[in-house]
């Protein structure tokens, strides 16, 4: 007993301790999302993006590095797009740059797995744009595309003249509207947030390594050096593995941190991490926009398109001599509390967190509905299950703090 209660302690103290590691991040880079969603037309984005050339492949790619990292944002705003004429390439690009090179992302990995990663998920990002855009120029898959449109439909003309920029950020009621926008990113998230920190934490404080072994072939804490058939293998285990925990992107990074710590090679743990378009929600919100058939076709894309670029990365990197390092990341046995620098930042950035939401709940209800952040359909069923997974996880993570705190 004491031995069960010894590891959830530790399993919640690890989860929330590295919440706390990451809050500030998480509140910076939805700011940033929100002032960008605010500020930035969809408009603007959809008149450059309608050829399937380089130019709009680009402008694709930069419009979803500046975008929302949520991965049901992006599906809806990639549909709109696509809907209002961009191109099918530059909408794909949109939506691996939405999902894998956004600032906030960035960060977050930074914090957890060091600045090699970051440079593999904007590097690695870039390449699944790259290899998705000469797929599609092979496979020329004409048909599928022009059923895709037909089953969207013909978009809403949209009559209200866009304002300049500078406009619009002199105007305080954009800046409701950023405060607006941020509470609604927290309300996308939290859920998949709060699941995976506790998960990374249960894993860490549960879970032998004997399992990692057994799941990721020839892997063991410390070792470094993989065979071509090891790195192929886990580089199809890890979108395995993400589509097994539905968890998005943002909350997959502890589990992918927990991964690479535990022995899983640099090209397994960038797979995991690239593989949050490839589970079962997104294929099923991309089946109801565009049918089955364009659905399957876009998961073959960017599954294809991940395991080339993850091994490219893994191989780059070890010709760099910049692979890094298992025994830089260890997620339990930190001291996550102390008064450092994390500590300062969060209680500054919680200060900004709550003037957001702030304004976020001075919203005026007449306009709400007019400027409501687009989402794809979720699955009731599946949101229910979520909603009671997190509350379970609360409950998990309080009761094993009081243990920490008062038991043990």
């Amino acid at each position: 007993m004491n031995g069960f209660l010894e590891n959830w302690a530790q399993s919640a103290y690890t989860s929330v301790g590295l919440f706390w590691m990451a809050l500030w991040a998480f509140i910076l880079g939805y700011a940033l999302s929100s002032l960008i969603q605010v500020f930035v037309t969809e408009r603007k984005m959809q008149k450059t993006m309608g050829g399937s050339g380089a130019k709009s492949m680009g402008l694709g790619t930069f419009f979803g590095f500046i975008s929302s990292s949520c991965s049901f944002s992006a599906l809806a705003t990639t549909k709109s797009l696509f809907q209002k004429g961009a191109s099918f390439s530059a909408s794909i690009a949109f939506l691996l740059a939405s999902t894998n090179l956004v600032i906030e992302l960035g960060i977050v990995i930074s914090i957890f797995l060091g600045w090699q990663f970051v440079v593999g998920e904007y590097v690695g990002g870039l390449l699944l744009i790259l290899f998705s855009w000469i797929l599609i120029r092979i496979i020329r898959p004409k048909k599928l595309i022009e059923s895709a449109r037909n089953n969207l439909g013909k978009a809403e003309n949209e009559q209200k003249a866009e304002k300049s920029f500078k406009s619009r950020i002199h105007k305080a009621e954009n800046w409701k509207k950023v405060g607006r926008k941020y509470v609604m990113e927290w309300d996308m998230v939290w859920k998949d947030v709060t699941i995976g920190f506790t998960v990374a934490g249960i894993v860490a404080a549960f879970v032998p390594n004997s399992f990692f072994q057994t799941l990721f072939i020839n892997t063991g804490e410390g070792r470094e050096s993989f065979s071509s058939l090891t790195l192929l293998q886990h580089v199809i285990i890890g979108p395995i593995a993400a589509f097994l925990t539905f968890i998005g992107s943002m909350g997959n990074i502890p589990l992918a941190a927990l991964l690479f710590g535990k022995g899983v090679s640099f090209a397994g743990v960038m797979a995991f991490i690239f593989s949050d378009l490839v589970v079962f929600p997104v294929l099923r919100i991309n089946a109801t926009y565009y049918g089955w058939k364009t659905s399957l076709f876009i998961l073959f894309l960017l599954f294809s398109s991940l395991i080339v670029a993850a091994l490219i990365l893994h191989y780059g990197f070890d010709i760099l001599g910049i692979l890094p390092s298992p025994s830089n990341v260890d997620l339990s046995n930190q001291d996550h509390f102390k008064i450092d620098y994390t500590f300062f930042l969060n209680l500054a950035f919680l200060g900004l967190s709550g003037l957001l939401v702030y304004l976020g709940f001075y919203w005026k209800k007449g306009e709400q509905n007019h400027h409501h952040h687009q989402m794809a359909p979720k699955s009731k069923i599946m949101e229910r299950t979520l909603k009671y997974l997190a509350f379970a996880a609360y409950a998990w993570l309080f009761g094993g703090m009081f243990v920490w705190g008062f038991i043990l």
